[in-house]
């Protein structure tokens, strides 16, 4: 026995080992996290107090075979926001394709590596020292970097942030905003605030991404792994609405990024769907339809799929989940329309090698290391299936906000020739991205080679188009494939209930109302759609708006049905089985549980005639559904049963008899009429 117990204690420590140096992100970090801010008031002073930054001017020339923005490449202001999505596509206000050209502009989030003097620019990821503020700022005025990202052909940027920098009330030093003299005297917050200034005046859309809780370098072991791993679930909630009404005037900040690769802390996992304080699912799903109810409705809500389970060492589980957890488990917002999906790609990892050299690493294959179909295969699976399957609850955008390559000192054929066939697959699937990273420094044309735009100290920019870097010929053919451009017709929409682990009320007219099942756990469709579909067991549910949209009555009435009071006689469609039925003219667009008991089912008056004439759907030991059924598989391993596209569900029946559980057993669907 103990010899053992010295084996399992010599694996754990080995495997903690591996963990602490390997890293699951863009580059190596280090392991050690950063004390934690002084506790600052949830509540930062709204006025930012910044300069006004003016707009760039026009735009400059692109260089000889890159498209220009205002050739076939249409310009950063030919879009009128707020974006919302129709199925797999981002839009904006008229319903025109807005697809996200965008690269990562980092440095607010932090850029010291957790070890020395945080003073000291060697201590800092590749010797770039931000300051809490965009990189760069110190080197060249905002309006020229701006115009930079213009020139390549962007129309939008991803902004990280950290939650420490959002409390920093410290200013920045004047030497790190040297090029930009009149944001001296500033906090990071304020500086913040000049840039988003600057992107939007530019007419560049602008998502706002939670990237770290404390303001140095990521992706390790590093106490940024989880949303709450340096803060509380609720301090991180408070931030982002503070955020999200900070812009709230400012129409051109469209998304809100709710944090960057989620991962494994040193004994935790985060996970997809169990209920607890790791899970992200839950919490990115709680705090979405917050700042779409509390704080601003018409921001995009990003959600990355998970980034790092599991201990890096050959033999044990592990692996990067990305958005693979989706299919079987999807986000229902508040207000339809406005969830995006997004995963990181890069060449050095793998979907099961954190990207570590040395210790952490193992034999996993990396991206790199696949072929150019079996690479299509592999990220197809991990995140382009989302947007690559119309109607099903999951069907969403597919973001990828962050990939990237070193530039003129990569010279591996390995990484290179990830890059290309990356990009060439970008391409074919039409896919929004985010460069990372658009802004490093340079000298001598020296320096961390990942970014496309450089300046050296004295100000001097070399960007990928300078004629001697070879990913130049892979950005111009991403940035020109136009994919699908013009209006997207409005599309039916499929979303899951998943009542789990508590109330799943989506319908914002529901919650108005408060709790109109006490004690129970309580799902409703969002405003606009109706229950098309119910589990046997695990309480999920189907909701649609096909062939009836908005059936709701604007002034209607909702019923709370718990007897077969509305049940005709002569109309026992369910013979034996209790029979939950709503009224004349209401249709089913909710229900609650106890356990995995039905307690109640929810019924909204319709605002057009609904048909009476109906069929009962038994799905007690079998899936009943409509043959090519949309919607897709909403309750993974369970009976279920699901109404036509053009009926209406008007009934729930169940049994409490011996044996059973008191759970749906069969609904009854009616013709809409």
């Amino acid at each position: 026995m103990n010899g053992s117990l010295g084996k399992a204690k010599a694996l754990v420590a080995t495997a903690l080992a591996a963990l602490l140096a390997s890293t699951a992100a863009t580059n190596p970090a280090e392991a050690t996290a950063s004390p934690r801010p002084p506790a600052a008031d949830a509540a930062v002073t709204a006025g930012s107090g910044a300069t006004p930054v003016p707009s760039p001017g026009p735009v400059p020339s692109s260089p000889a075979g890159v498209p220009s923005p205002g050739s076939t490449l249409s310009s950063a202001t030919d879009w009128t926001p707020p974006l919302s999505t129709r199925g797999r596509y981002i839009v904006d206000a008229h319903g025109n394709r807005f697809k996200l050209r965008s690269g990562n502009w980092h440095g607010a989030s932090g850029t010291w590596t957790g070890t020395g003097d945080r003073e000291a620019a060697a201590n800092h990821h590749a010797g770039e020292k931000a300051d809490r503020i965009p990189l760069g700022l110190d080197r060249a005025p905002v309006s020229e970097i701006v115009a930079g990202f213009r020139e390549l052909g962007l129309n939008s940027v991803r902004l990280p942030f950290s939650n420490e920098m959002v409390h920093d009330r410290r200013v920045v030093a004047d030497a790190s905003v040297a090029a930009n003299p009149a944001l001296r005297g500033r906090t990071p917050l304020q500086v913040y605030d000049a840039v988003v200034a600057a992107l939007t005046g530019a007419g560049l859309a602008v998502i706002l991404n939670n990237h770290t809780n404390t303001t140095r370098w990521c992706c390790g072991v590093d106490g940024n792994e989880r949303w709450n791993a340096s803060r509380s679930d609720a301090e991180w909630e408070a931030d982002w609405l503070f955020m999200a009404r900070r812009y709230r005037d400012d129409p051109r900040v469209v998304g809100a990024d709710l944090y960057n690769e989620v991962r494994r802390s040193v004994w935790d996992d985060p996970n997809w769907g169990l209920g607890d304080r790791h899970d992200w699912f839950a919490a990115s799903q709680r705090l979405g339809d917050r700042v779409l109810q509390e704080a601003n409705p018409d921001l995009l809500i990003v959600v990355e799929g998970i980034n790092w389970t599991g201990v890096p060492v050959d033999g044990l589980p592990h692996g990067r989940p990305t958005l693979e957890p989706v299919q079987r488990l999807s986000h229902t917002l508040v207000r339809s329309g406005k969830l995006v999906y997004s995963a990181h790609f890069y060449d050095y990892t793998g979907p099961h090698h954190t990207g570590a050299t040395g210790p952490g690493e193992t034999s996993d294959n990396r991206y790199r290391d696949f072929g150019r179909g079996e690479l299509f295969d592999v990220v197809d699976r991990q995140a382009f299936y989302v947007a690559g399957q119309a109607d099903r609850h999951f069907t969403a955008p597919v973001w990828i906000s962050e990939f990237g390559i070193g530039g003129r000192d990569e010279h591996g054929e390995k990484p290179r020739a990830w890059f290309e066939n990356f990009v060439d697959h970008l391409i074919a699937r039409d896919a929004d991205f985010a460069y990372w990273p658009m802004v490093g420094w340079h000298e001598d044309r020296k320096g961390n080679g990942w970014a496309l735009l450089h300046w050296d100290s004295a100000g001097r920019r070399i960007g990928v188009f300078d004629g001697d870097d070879w990913r130049a010929g892979a950005w111009s053919r991403l940035v020109a494939a136009q994919g699908r451009t013009g209006p997207v017709p409005s599309t039916d929409r499929w979303s899951m209930l998943g009542p789990d682990h508590g109330d799943h009320v989506q319908s914002l007219r529901m919650r108005a109302v408060g709790d109109w099942d006490a004690g129970a756990r309580k799902a409703a469709c969002p405003d606009g759609q109706r229950l098309a579909g119910l589990a046997h067991t695990g309480n999920r549910g189907l909701c649609t708006d096909t062939a009836a949209r908005d059936l709701w009555a604007a002034d209607g009435p909702y019923e709370v049905v718990r007897d077969e009071r509305h049940v005709r006689p002569g109309g026992d469609w369910a013979s034996g089985y209790t029979k939950l039925q709503c009224p004349a003219g209401h249709f089913l667009t909710g229900y609650s549980v106890r356990g995995s008991a039905v307690s109640a089912a929810l019924c909204a008056a319709a605002r057009t005639p609904l048909g009476t004439g109906g069929r009962t759907v038994w799905f007690d030991r079998g899936d009943n559904r409509p043959p090519e059924a949309r919607g897709g598989d909403f309750a993974h391993g369970r009976f279920k049963g699901q109404c036509a596209d053009d009926e209406y569900a008007a009934g729930i029946a169940y049994t409490g008899r011996v044996g059973s559980s008191r759970t749906p057993d069969a609904l009854l669907c009616q013709k809409l009429g």
